[in-house]
């Protein structure tokens, strides 16, 4: 089984999570970093895997890409950006990078060079529709293609080799250098199926478990992922089935989509989705969903239907977010736990246990789907296995609801979302299910149950399949090093350059000169003997500086 089946991805934005300029001011910032304070966040949730939106150079906001082997400076450099990938795996947590391969910015190097030689540049066949006989909207001496009519977004020509090879080329080295796992494909239902044959040549050389889906918001997803192509799609179907299903209070168009996809006729039983509730270019679900109390059940569907679920950051806190008609920026905040607004933190706690119960019931990762009963308000779906049949039972309505169930089956129902409570069963099995909540009721002898305590929650995540867990190894007695020019990370995150060394006039004690690499770029002068000291906190000796480059 791929290792996709035992995942659950978290979605970052990076921009816009780490509150980054939205112009590029081209100052080196290490915002990235705040992603290791996130770690036993992800852990709680079961996240093991985090799909990263564009982290590359770019003018504004991401897909505008400048350079393909460059870290954006608003988040980092390649050097952060590994050691980043480096602590994720790791904590068994899988990467996955949004590539970005319609369209580049206007700064990329080869359009500029087109700015500048004209006719005579020898990049003039790597974009699309390039002609000289007109000008563009921005007023140079040539027209050209934009990405649906966005002309900061100029769209490249992937029937170029020159292209494909330079293209080619960045993939190989986001896999050698950061060891990425797989790649979301922006803007895939409008690229050349052609380009994602030869591409997934290229990652399935270097990784032959290497996962990628593509960005495709409706049409024939098997014309986009199949065997010769991409792995995945984005489920726009089943994302507008959430909400609306809750908002028209009418569970049968969930249960006709996703029976549609992947019941015993489905188009696409041969695709494991990509499934999300919300992203980065959609209203978040606590701004579209009329009544929040549904967003718990909305999550149950997710994290328990065929596919692999996707938590888009913040709103597994009920974040808000409205897309606006010519700005994405509410739906690409900044997230900070230390400060979070309005945090609903029973969703928060419902989101958590269905991580755990992701990665302990093999029904819910690889299970074949099927509608039991569906009523406009209260509905039941199965995922079943050889070895496990688990019920999924729903009711939005404000009163309780009785729901049977034919299960053809003598022993006990467990509904391990709800305490472990159990139900007895003699084939026919009628449970009521209280006002706008979920049930995940499991068939067994009674034996079965799964336990949320606090240890357990906070427990390593189980490594996704085929990824090697990390080996526990005693650490070395930390000792204080020598102080030597360059950069290094201070226990609380923020990176700083030692640039000299200083005395004090009075006492002569030798003191450590240094400058922030964020910020106003502050000088600052600490005694040596401070720099390199070995301190405590939360129980665990660390530098108070450590060398990073």
């Amino acid at each position: 089984m791929h290792w996709i089946h035992n995942t659950v991805i978290y979605n970052i934005y990076p921009l816009g999570f780490c509150g980054a300029p939205k112009d590029n001011d081209f100052q080196l910032n290490y915002r990235l970093d705040k992603i290791y304070d996130f770690i036993p966040h992800f852990k709680k949730m079961g996240v093991n895997c985090i799909l990263f939106n564009p982290v590359f150079e770019s003018t504004r906001h991401g897909y505008d890409t400048i350079d393909y082997k460059k870290i954006d400076s608003r988040l980092g450099d390649n050097a952060s950006f590994k050691k980043i990938c480096e602590t994720l795996h790791q904590n068994g947590i899988r990467v996955i990078l949004d590539g970005v391969f319609n369209h580049v910015g206007r700064d990329f190097f080869a359009f500029k060079d087109i700015q500048e030689k004209g006719m005579g540049s020898p990049y003039t066949a790597w974009f699309q529709n390039i002609r000289f006989d007109q000008q563009s909207p921005y007023g140079d001496h040539f027209s050209y293609e934009g990405w649906a009519g966005f002309y900061d977004l100029v769209k490249l020509n992937l029937n170029n080799e020159d292209v494909l090879s330079y293209l080619f080329d960045a993939v190989r080295y986001w896999i050698d250098e950061f060891d990425i796992d797989g790649l979301r494909l922006d803007a895939a239902n409008v690229m050349d199926v052609n380009f994602f044959k030869r591409l997934r040549g290229v990652t399935k050389g270097k990784k032959s478990d290497f996962w990628m889906f593509g960005e495709i918001v409706g049409g024939d997803y098997n014309r986009l992922a199949n065997a010769d192509t991409l792995d995945s799609v984005t489920n726009y179907e089943i994302y507008k089935g959430l909400f609306s299903s809750h908002n028209d209070r009418n569970y049968f168009e969930f249960a006709h989509s996703v029976d549609r996809q992947v019941g015993d006729w489905g188009m696409y039983k041969n695709i494991y989705m990509y499934n999300f509730a919300d992203n980065h270019d959609v209203t978040r679900l606590s701004s579209i969903i009329r009544d929040k109390a549904l967003q718990k059940n909305v999550y149950t569907m997710l994290y328990a239907m065929p596919g692999v679920p996707s938590i888009y950051y913040g709103s597994e806190f009920g974040m808000e977010g409205k897309k606006q008609r010519h700005s994405d920026d509410d739906l690409r905040r900044e997230l900070n736990l230390n400060a979070l607004e309005n945090p609903d933190y029973a969703l928060f706690e419902h989101i958590c246990k269905l991580g755990k119960l992701r990665h302990s019931l093999e029904a819910l990762q690889y299970g074949k789907y099927k509608n039991e009963q569906i009523q406009l308000e209260h509905m039941c779906f199965s995922m079943k296995t050889d070895n496990q049949k688990v019920y999924i039972m729903l009711n939005q309505s404000n009163e309780p609801r009785s729901l049977g169930v034919n299960t053809n089956f003598n022993g006990v129902l467990t509904d391990v979302l709800n305490g472990n409570q159990q139900y007895q069963c003699n084939g026919w099995c009628e449970i009521t299910i209280p006002p706008m909540s979920s049930m995940i009721l499991v068939e067994n002898d009674g034996s079965f149950r799964i336990d949320f305590s606090e240890n357990e929650n906070d427990a390593p995540i189980p490594a996704a399949e085929n990824m090697p867990a990390p080996v526990e190894e005693k650490e070395p007695e930390l000792v204080p090093e020598e102080i030597v020019k360059g950069r290094y990370r201070h226990f609380k995150g923020n990176v700083y350059e030692v640039i000299d060394f200083a005395k004090d006039s009075e006492t002569t004690e030798l003191m450590v000169v240094y400058r922030a690499l964020y910020g106003e770029h502050e000088l600052w002068v600490r005694p040596y003997k401070m720099f390199q000291e070995i301190i405590e906190r939360d129980g665990k000796k660390m530098r108070r500086f450590e060398k990073i480059g």
